[in-house]
């Protein structure tokens, strides 16, 4: 009998993410994730305690694999915020078409959390307003964009892009000239915060 490495939370959620993909987040189980690895459901729940718990766990290590390349064009300094502005929100919605395209089962376990209201869906909002606020933030810091409030302006840009990456839109994503949708939505925002930095 070969032997056997340690189970720990990292293999769970791996087997997790392969039963999630092959069944579906309606149809997979604990018992399914156990049996994938040869080990008893209990040896599972010493890890995670319930079966909402672990798909909380394995939808935000989901989540999180694009966080990083989001958060380099979000603090590119480099780039002026204008400018970063639309980038990140094409890349938002370039990971979002990404993610329902590449892993639908994955999406769908999301969309279940984020019906439920789970904290993975609204840390991971918070975590995408954050990255926003240190955009328009930074525009504010240059004069470069028009805020007394990053935060709350940060807020508004979200909420007017909604189309390109809530869950309610998925559908839409696919669609041909989604892309200069955005573009259109960012020149009109973009142009309401710039318009006190011409004479």
């Amino acid at each position: 009998m070969p032997v056997r490495t340690p189970l720990d939370a990292n293999a769970i959620l791996a087997a997790t993410e392969e039963i999630l993909r092959r069944h579906g987040p309606d149809k997979a189980t604990v018992v399914d994730v156990a049996r994938a690895l040869g080990v008893s459901h209990a040896a599972v729940y010493k890890h995670f305690p319930s079966k909402q718990a672990l798909r909380e766990a394995v939808t935000r290590r989901w989540l999180d694999r694009n966080r990083d390349a989001l958060a380099v064009i979000a603090a590119d300094s480099a780039v002026p915020p204008a400018r970063r502005l639309r980038a990140w929100l094409h890349a938002v919605l370039a990971m979002k078409q990404a993610k329902i395209g590449e892993d639908p089962e994955l999406f769908a376990a999301y969309g279940m959390l984020a019906a439920a209201h789970s904290s993975v869906a609204t840390d991971h909002v918070a975590d995408l307003l954050g990255q926003l606020t240190a955009i328009i933030a930074d525009g504010a810091a240059d004069g470069s964009l028009r805020t007394d409030d990053a935060e709350a302006t940060a807020r508004v840009v979200f909420n007017a892009t909604a189309k390109f990456h809530h869950l309610a839109h998925a559908g839409e994503w696919q669609n041909p000239g989604i892309g200069a949708e955005l573009d259109e939505v960012c020149s009109l925002l973009l142009d309401g915060l710039q318009a006190a930095t011409s004479p």
